[in-house]
Formats: C-alpha cells, sequence, structure tokens
C-alpha cells in the first residue's frame, strides 16, 4: 500500500468518494470490484475518526429486540454469520455473558425469550453460536470478579468481535488491489458543477498542498459526522457522541454485557489485546472537538463499579477514545427521544445536485449498506454488475481451512520465538499477510520480541505497518495501525524510543522525527 497523490491526475472516474471510513472503504472495495474506475480520498488517515473509535463488535445487537426493531437485528446478523465465514482473521466469535441479579429490570424468563429469538434471527446451525444457561456458581466461574451478592445465574450468548481500524485498511488494500486509486490526507476542497450536474472536485494534497482537478460521474460522500456541518447534510443527520475507557484486563476470553442502573442503557465491558473495553455512552453532540468529559468518565465507571466487586478508579483508566455517531435525524427539528431510542439503520440521500450522502449505519452492516450505494452508482451509469462482495473471501483472508491454516502459522511463530499471545494477535490482524513478517524476523531474529512487554504486539509488526500501511505521521502507526497510544501509558522516552525504530523506514529527518513525537505526546499522552 502506497500513497500516490501523482496517480488522480489526469484522470476521469466513474465514482468519486469523500471518506475513508468504513462506509467509504466498503463502498470502494464493492465498486472497484465490479469494474468501476474508482478513487477515494480521505482528508485525514484512513478510519481516522469514528471507524476507529467503535465497540469492535460485529453483532446484531441484542437490545434492538427491545424496540422491535426485528429487520436491523435480522440483516446485521446476517451479516455477522457471512463475514464470520468469509473474513475469519478479521471477524471472530466472541461470547457474551449477561448476569442474572435480583434487583434488575428484565428476569431470567424475558432474557431467555429474548436470547432464543435472536439465536432464531441469526439462523446458525453451529451450537457454539447458541445461549447458554448457567447457575450462580458457574456463572461465577466465569466472571469471578462481578459482585456476588443478589448475583441469581447467568447466561452467556455469542456475538463476533473486529478490530475497527484494521478492517477499514484491509479494504483499502483490497480497493487499491482492485485498481482504485486511493489517498488519505487528501481533502476535498470543493465540488465542481457543470449544468447544477456534480461531475467533479477539486482535492488537496495535504502534505504538499497541491491541487489538483478531479472529473467523476457519480460522487458520494461517506464522511460520517463531516456530512453535519455543511448543507445539506445538516438537515438529514443527528449526532450522538459514544466514548469508551481502557481499563485494566479482568475478563478472560468472554466479555459480558450489562445494563446501567442508572437510565437503563446498555453497556459492554469487552476484552481487547489484553485490556478491557468499557462502554460506551450515547449523548447528543453539537458541534466542535470531540472531547471526553468527566461526565461521561463518571457515567462508566459509576455504571461498571456497580457490577465489579473490586471497583474501579480514574487512577485505573489506561487510556480512552472518543466517536460521533450519525444518526438519521427525526422528523421533528428537535427530537424529545434520547439518542439511544433512535434507529441505528442507514439510508442514502441524494441532493438536488445528484451528489449521494450516506446517513447513519453501523459498522456491521456497513458492507450490505455499500452495497446499495454502489447499486444506486451502477444504475445510474448503466452498470449491471451485481454485488462483489458478499460471500467473497476479504483481500488477506487464507483461502483454506482456517483452523489448519492457523496450526501452521503459529507452530511457524513458535520456530521463530514468536509468543502465543502475540501470534494469535497477529494472525487477526494481518491475516496471510503475517508471512510478510515472518520474512522480516527471519532476517532479524531480534524483531520477534515484543515493543513492550505487556502488549501484544511485536516489533517485526511495528517496522511491516510502517514500511507497508500507507502510514504518514506517527499517531497513524501507533493509534490505528497498532492502538498502544490508548493501550499503554506511554512515557515521552518509550514514545521517542518506539519512534526511532520506524524513522529510517519513515525516512524522516531529525527534526521531522522530533515534530512526530511532540503531536504524539501532546495529543495522546498529556492531552
Amino acid at each position: 500500500m502506497k500513497r500516490d497523490f501523482a496517480a488522480l491526475q489526469n484522470q476521469h472516474f466513474d465514482l468519486l468518494i469523500c471518506g475513508g471510513g468504513v462506509y467509504g472503504a466498503w463502498t470502494a472495495y464493492d465498486a472497484a470490484l465490479r469494474g468501476l474506475k474508482v478513487a477515494i480520498v480521505e482528508q485525514g488517515d484512513w478510519a481516522n475518526a469514528t471507524s476507529s473509535a467503535s465497540s469492535k463488535l460485529i453483532h446484531g445487537g441484542l437490545r434492538y429486540l427491545e424496540t422491535y426493531d426485528f429487520k436491523l437485528v435480522s440483516k446485521s446478523l446476517k451479516e455477522r454469520k457471512m463475514l464470520l465465514h468469509t473474513a475469519p482473521h478479521r471477524v471472530w466469535p466472541l461470547r457474551f455473558g449477561i448476569p442474572i441479579y435480583s434487583h434488575q429490570r428484565m428476569n431470567r424468563l424475558q432474557l431467555k425469550l429474548g436470547l432464543t429469538l435472536y439465536d432464531f434471527l441469526a439462523d446458525d446451525t453451529d451450537p457454539n453460536m447458541h445461549h447458554c444457561y448457567f447457575n450462580q456458581k458457574k456463572f461465577t466461574e466465569h466472571f469471578p470478579f462481578l459482585k456476588a451478592h443478589a448475583l441469581k445465574a447467568g447466561f452467556t450468548y455469542a456475538d463476533a468481535q473486529t478490530d475497527d481500524a484494521r478492517l477499514v485498511l484491509e479494504l483499502i488494500a483490497g480497493a487499491l488491489q482492485a485498481g482504485a486509486c486511493c489517498l488519505n490526507y487528501c481533502k476535498l476542497i470543493h465540488l465542481l458543477e457543470t449544468n447544477k450536474k456534480a461531475d467533479g472536485a477539486i482535492v488537496q494534497d495535504q502534505l504538499t498542498l497541491t491541487e489538483l482537478k478531479i472529473s467523476a460521474q457519480q460522487i458520494v460522500f461517506t464522511t460520517g459526522s463531516w456530512l453535519a456541518k455543511e448543507t445539506p447534510g445538516r438537515e438529514w443527520c443527528r449526532l450522538s457522541k459514544g466514548i469508551h475507557l481502557i481499563m485494566p484486563n479482568v475478563l478472560k476470553d468472554e466479555a459480558l454485557l450489562l445494563t446501567a442502573q442508572s437510565d437503563g442503557r446498555v453497556f459492554f465491558m469487552i476484552p481487547w489485546y489484553g485490556r478491557t473495553l468499557l462502554g460506551t455512552t450515547d449523548t447528543d453532540f453539537a458541534d466542535g472537538d470531540v472531547t471526553i468529559d468527566d461526565a461521561d468518565i463518571d457515567y462508566l465507571l459509576a455504571a461498571a463499579n456497580d457490577y465489579l466487586a473490586i471497583p474501579w478508579t480514574r487512577s485505573d483508566i489506561i487510556g480512552s477514545i472518543a466517536g460521533v455517531r450519525v444518526l438519521k435525524q427525526d422528523t421533528q427539528p428537535i427530537s424529545p427521544n434520547s439518542p439511544s431510542s433512535i434507529s441505528r439503520d442507514w439510508e442514502l440521500k441524494s441532493a438536488a445536485n445528484g451528489a449521494h450522502y450516506a446517513i447513519g449505519g453501523k459498522i456491521t452492516s456497513s458492507r450490505q449498506d455499500a452495497a446499495r450505494i454502489v447499486d444506486t452508482v451502477c444504475k445510474q451509469l448503466g452498470n449491471h454488475q451485481p454485488c462483489a462482495t458478499e460471500g467473497r473471501f476479504l483481500p488477506w483472508a487464507p483461502q483454506d481451512n482456517f483452523a489448519n491454516w492457523s496450526t501452521v502459522v503459529q507452530n511457524r511463530a513458535t520456530q521463530l520465538g514468536i509468543d502465543a499471545e502475540s501470534t494469535r494477535w497477529l494472525i487477526h490482524r494481518h491475516g496471510i499477510r503475517v508471512a510478510e513478517i515472518y520474512r522480516r524476523i527471519e532476517l532479524s531474529t531480534e524483531l520477534a520480541q515484543r515493543i513492550l512487554p505487556s502488549l501484544p504486539f511485536i516489533d517485526a509488526d511495528l517496522v511491516h505497518c510502517a514500511s507497508t500501511e500507507m502510514v504518514v505521521h506517527l499517531d497513524d502507526l501507533l493509534r490505528r495501525r497498532l492502538p498502544l497510544l490508548i493501550l499503554f501509558k506511554l512515557t515521552e522516552s518509550e514514545l521517542q524510543h518506539i519512534a526511532s525504530r520506524v524513522a529510517s523506514v519513515m525516512h524522516w529527518s531529525d527534526a521531522q522525527l522530533r515534530q512526530e513525537i511532540e503531536h504524539c505526546y501532546q495529543q495522546w499522552i498529556t492531552h
């Protein structure tokens, strides 16, 4: 994956996509596979905003059953099943526990009925993907850190997990391979119109400030919360902020779905790279910087501590992430409903000039929604190719039996001196591209060591990402390619040591290196 702004020159595209989150990435990948000439531009890094600040789940949304949104749940569960098959490295099963306490609003029978319906809608014959009931003793064995007082029993059920930023990156790699021009740090300056029809744009390379004119028959905006900043998007969007806290590891290999006692909202505790991902909040967001307020932190800590035998404090917080969801605006200008009560379903809007805008949605169903975007574009272009992503293995997925392939990969890792936990995450992060990382270790055996002892990332992974994954800035590498900046409280000297490891690969001068370290330190460590 190489960044090449000049590739946009003197080109006429069938489709220009603005926005490099998960919706833009799926749209570019599908459209390129259908034979369209595609360009996708992102003003920051790939998955720079909400697409790297999600709950990292591919799930049906159990809570949506309470609002009778069966269509959305069924759609998402169908997608979950397909992705578990076509992207086993990228999307993997994760079981969730639901404790039953004597004081909670949902009793055992209600949960049983809901989970039975969830399994029915999933239509998965694998018994490992069905829910299970456990008495108090057995449930406590699964989650020994929960308060035992008033705990009556519990259920576990199946959903799936991903690394959201890595998913976006893999899709961009697939779009590139299929012939698309993909540029991060490339900003759309303004649209061009002929006879009131959008037919191109002026874009600017954010590294050199060079501007280019792009011609495109169709233009799609998948820019997430940025849609709400300008007409016509602000008329269609409602924004909701969600935050997650990175907490110490208390989970084994199962997550928890819990209900906040203060307001009845669902939140999660999820194992992620050896830490616990706690979230999320759901509050209206108007505009400005996406920050994490004291109220957000207090809400999540209080919600979690209602369940934890040993409560967490602010000093336990390792890191945090915040993102802004785009929801479809209610018909009323100011809705009395909370963001949590608004559907996460998606729609495509078209402006008077013919440009298309993706509104709402969620990461689980983003592929299906992107297929509808490309269907609309293809219809207007007279292209009759069907969706090219449904049932198709992702670009980095092994074509062989995943379990057998994983065993071979793990055995080779042992021979190279890579620890088992780091190997497991290498498989999830890189799929078949893990072979390229192994070749680096064969040439330099010290690259098999962990970057930091407490996290499952090795030096070869760091160098590989810096070399091959369109990294521009240090926080591209340490926040989205490998999320070290939020999983560990790096000191300035540790940050400098890691940055120095990739300075030559990135061709940074001493001055550039100091600038990158200073930016990262101010943005992520002292912020």
